[in-house]
């Protein structure tokens, strides 16, 4: 294939707008992806260097710059533009509507793709006294007054702060955009809209109203680095948290959205409560942009205002026991076929209730106070990302892309290399980086004691990083072949639900051609029915020892002595937890 080919096939060149458009922010996506893998890669080396033999390989700038690029590029140029096109793609498609100013979601795709160049440096060389062009390496998620002239000798390049203000322009441009296709809807039609797409309108109201604070910090930040006016650095940075919680919820609740279209679909049965699911998108709506403050709880803040936000965050769980318990009750004595479809939305929903659970504890005054800006948040956070997010972000790229470019996936054993090489290693990260946090560990802490225990959890998170980047880059190299290779699928005058069937079927395990039959042959089946209640009894027991192992001073003794045996027991209680959790919502979902 030449050249011109390949960029065809790559970016749907031939095909309608709306796929071109789409296309092309899932190929940038991918690349601001995989460059934020890279930086990721360079922060577990550094560290587990360190820790393992004395040793700082990187530069303090290049390896906090490393955490500030990886946290930019997969959030926003990867996480955020990868959400945005999905959502633009289906609320196309499932409305089947013509799509109309199209310059306006162009401006914003590029906007986006030049504020990620603007966040990164060194671009613009200054000959001023502590003027750092470097400027990454001041980290991402709070930068005032740290870089803003006359408030700080550390200054930066504006760029970082346009480079911001261009993010805040994409979202709300693209947002704009999607809601008025929403309002075209509604004048065409006057049916209700499925749960899914309730879910994707919701999310673009949660990103333009969580993105409000963050716009009005950075718009302040610019006015302040030009001189035009002062700078509160506490008002500031309270401006910036609002939309520090709603970015959890903005990369959740697609996947959210994703369980709601693919466990109904898979099942081949309708959702339990329509209701039910409409109910807890709302509800999500109201309760994610009312809960910044729980970030700011060591902040000199009311402690009033502190007890407010810890009641409102407990308050996120009414809609998470809803929309699991529905999908549950929908899903319930349905008879799944295990393809990769299937077992990534099922890791995203058993993964999201573990890393859920986790995030109970950061919301807990008390417990905050141990944990507060330790690995164990880091672990907390990447748990939602890497095993309730990404895979049903995965789940659903598994059928969409087939359905975009019409051709089949070019190997069945890469998708399935590539299920199991990201769960375990994502399992072991997420361990590595929760181990970290309770003995102490500060986040960004680039120099940690170099002791045994300490040393095991930094190396286990490092081997967990790279089993899972080395998986998603079987992906990648899948995805392009399935491009330029792939056969053509038939799906001519099929459904949603019936591609989605389709391309789940070509991905049956079956068809890997690696045989488990003897090993089927050996069970039982009816004893396996009959053990269902048992795989869901360990799940559950699975959960309550997470539950209990989230309360570190409950089980954990003097973090200084590697010998002491409560400390190993907690160690034993939350492996054992997490792989009862994991491995018994797998077999008992798969099972049902």
């Amino acid at each position: 294939m030449g050249l011109r080919n390949f960029i065809v096939a790559l970016f749907q060149l031939d095909k309608d707008w709306t796929t071109r458009i789409v296309m092309g922010m899932l190929v940038m996506g991918v690349i601001w992806g995989l460059l934020g893998v890279i930086d990721s890669l360079m922060v577990r080396i550094q560290e587990s260097m360190w820790t393992t033999f004395g040793v700082l390989p990187l530069t303090p700038q290049e390896y906090y710059a490393s955490i500030t690029l990886h946290a930019e590029r997969d959030l926003f140029g990867f996480a955020q533009q990868v959400i945005y096109a999905i959502i633009i793609y289906f609320t196309i498609k499932l409305l089947n509507l013509q799509p109309r100013a199209k310059w306006l979601l162009n401006l914003a795709f590029i906007a986006l793709n030049i504020s990620m160049m603007f966040m990164e440096g060194p671009i613009l060389i200054v000959n001023q006294q502590g003027f750092d062009n470097y400027f990454s390496a001041t980290s991402w998620y709070y930068l005032s007054p740290i870089g803003i002239p006359g408030y700080s000798l550390y200054v930066v390049s504006p760029f970082f702060f346009i480079g911001w203000l261009l993010n805040d322009a994409f979202v709300y441009l693209a947002g704009i955009w999607i809601v008025y296709h929403y309002y075209l809807a509604s004048k065409q039609s006057k049916e209700k809209l499925p749960v899914p797409l309730v879910f994707f309108l919701m999310i673009i109201l949660l990103f333009m109203i969580g993105y409000s604070g963050v716009t009005v910090a950075d718009v302040w930040d610019i006015l302040a680095f030009a001189g035009l006016v002062g700078l509160n650095a506490i008002a500031n940075q309270i401006a910036f948290w609002i939309f520090g919680h709603a970015v959890v919820y903005m990369a959740w609740l697609p996947a959210v959205a994703a369980m709601y279209l693919l466990i109904p679909t898979l099942a081949n049965k309708p959702l339990y409560s329509d209701k039910m699911g409409r109910v807890a998108a709302v509800l999500y709506l109201i309760f994610s942009n009312n809960i910044p403050i729980h970030h700011l709880y060591m902040v000199n803040l009311p402690i009033d205002l502190k007890v407010l936000q810890e009641i409102l965050t407990y308050a996120v769980t009414v809609p998470t026991f809803m929309t699991f318990l529905n999908l549950f009750a929908t899903v319930k004595g349905a008879d799944v076929r295990w393809n990769v479809i299937t077992a990534f939305t099922v890791t995203g929903w058993a993964g999201s209730i573990f890393a859920g659970v986790t995030g109970i504890s950061n919301a807990t005054i008390s417990v905050d106070a141990i944990i507060h800006n330790t690995d164990w948040v880091v672990g907390h956070f990447h748990a939602m990302i890497l095993l309730g997010i990404v895979p049903e972000a995965m789940a659903v790229l598994y059928f969409m892309l087939p359905m975009m470019t019409g051709r089949s996936w070019y190997s069945i054993k890469a998708a399935w290399t590539h299920f199991w090489g990201y769960l375990i290693g994502s399992i072991l990260f997420v361990i590595g980086m929760e181990l970290e946090g309770l003995d102490g560990i500060l986040r960004r802490a680039e120099i940690i004691p170099r002791v045994p225990y300490l040393t095991d959890a930094v190396n286990l998170a490092t081997a967990g990083a790279l089993i899972a980047q080395l998986a998603t880059l079987v992906w990648f190299l899948n995805l392009v072949m399935t491009l330029v290779k792939g056969k053509l699928l038939r799906a001519e005058g099929l459904g949603l639900g019936q591609l989605i069937n389709t391309v789940a079927m070509q991905l049956d395990w079956s068809n890997t051609g690696i045989s488990l039959r003897s090993l089927e042959n050996r069970l039982n089946m009816r004893f396996m029915r009959k053990a269902l209640s048992t795989w869901w009894g360990l799940a559950i027991f699975g959960g309550i020892l997470i539950i209990i192992s989230a309360i570190p001073l409950l089980l954990v003794g003097d973090a200084s002595n590697p010998s002491n045996p409560l400390e190993w027991t907690w160690i034993s209680l939350l492996t054992l937890g997490i792989i009862l959790a994991g491995v018994s919502s797998l077999k008992a979902a798969n099972t049902v």
